[in-house]
């Protein structure tokens, strides 16, 4: 295994690759099928470069464990907007999550529909080609060196564009108190529709998740007293639909971290859908549970062993990931030809000699 202290013997390792690499971070959150290869882990790329509360940023080292950067923006009060899950308990494995592991996979949880992806906070990265050349872009240097938005085309790209060596984000403040409605015995349309009532109201929502047989679930957050008027005024808003309830208990965590799965067998899909078209898509699917987030944009689908999602699905607006399962289905969705060209253009650019996680993102 190799295990790079810093970015410059990063790049040296890259440069001198006799044959194709593996990257890992923390090994908590990675799909697909890489190729064979030896493994390139990146725990060693880790510290905070610069923190400025003031400012709302940080930079910090890609292999930075994400405990230890929560901890640190926790000291002051502050957080990560976008919420990254925990993909330990879906997936069955160990380990550490690292900071970069979550740009890696775009990794975004509930408050998504209000703060935007984990691409929408990142504001730097540096990253080693796979030619061993440094590439900078963003935050402190401010300079697009391709003409290519790189902080936005790292971020889900998997490690097959580049291996990150540091990230810098903006931040939010940590809100003073958050309050869960919870509207009960919805189905799964009704659930959607009062979903996008509640997003398309002026209360500001940053949650809006919904599982089958629990209940719906509204989150608000901020300060005390504006929380607790958002809440009564969603609330009327929300009445129309049935019973609506304040509820306490950390319904997000398990939202976020698509909980109800854990230990559940089957394949688990993820679907990026237009909410309107969600509920029939879970029909159609046949899905032994289903949960939905994002207002419906999201949904988790717990199916049998081997089943073809996409076959059975067929063509829908939207895309299809299958984060767990065996067999010979492909994790990520195949690309339009337009843009499988786009993709295997920027590859050639990035990684000539195909040493990144060669093979991880083909969908066919």
């Amino acid at each position: 295994m190799n295990r790079p202290g810093n970015e410059a013997e990063l790049a040296e390792l890259v440069r001198g690759a006799a044959g194709p690499f593996v990257i890992r971070g923390g090994g908590t959150r990675g799909i697909g099928s890489p190729g064979p290869g030896a493994v390139l882990e990146t725990g060693g790329l880790s510290g905070v470069a610069l923190y400025e509360p003031g400012a709302l940023t940080l930079v910090v080292g890609a292999g930075t464990p994400l405990t230890e950067v929560e901890r640190v923006l926790a000291a002051e009060g502050q957080r990560l907007p976008f919420e990254p899950p925990d993909m330990r308990g879906l997936l069955g494995r160990g380990g550490e999550s690292t900071i970069g592991g979550v740009v890696a996979a775009n990794a975004s949880g509930p408050r998504r529909v209000q703060a935007g992806a984990c691409r929408d906070s990142l504001i730097g990265v540096r990253f080693v080609d796979g030619t061993g050349t440094v590439v900078r872009n963003g935050g402190r240097v401010m300079k697009n060196v391709t003409g290519i938005d790189l902080v936005k085309l790292m971020a889900g790209s998997h490690g097959t564009l580049g291996v990150l060596t540091e990230v810098a984000f903006k931040l939010l403040p940590a809100p003073e108190v958050q309050a869960t409605l919870c509207v009960a015995g919805l189905a799964d349309e009704a659930a959607v529709a009062a979903m996008a009532a509640a997003l398309g109201s002026p209360y500001d929502v940053t949650g809006a998740a919904h599982i089958p047989g629990r209940g719906t679930f509204l989150r608000l957050e901020g300060f005390e007293t504006s929380v607790r008027y958002r809440a009564g005024a969603l609330a009327r808003v929300l009445g129309r639909f049935g019973s609506v309830a304040e509820v306490g208990g950390d319904v997000w965590s398990q939202v976020r971290d698509v909980v109800p799965f854990h230990g559940q067998p089957g394949d688990v899909w993820r679907l990026s859908v237009t909410p309107s078209e969600a509920p029939a898509l879970v029909v159609k699917a046949g899905a032994e549970a289903a949960l939905y987030d994002w207002g419906g944009g999201l949904v988790w689908l717990r199916m049998a062993p081997g089943v073809d999602l996409r076959a059975r699905l067929g063509r829908f607006t939207g895309h299809a990931t299958r984060v767990r399962g065996e067999g010979a289905v492909p994790a990520f969705q195949p690309e339009p030809p337009a843009l499988a060209a786009l993709s295997a253009g920027l590859r050639a650019k990035f990684d000539p000699r195909g040493v990144l996680n060669p093979g991880l993102m083909k969908a066919a």
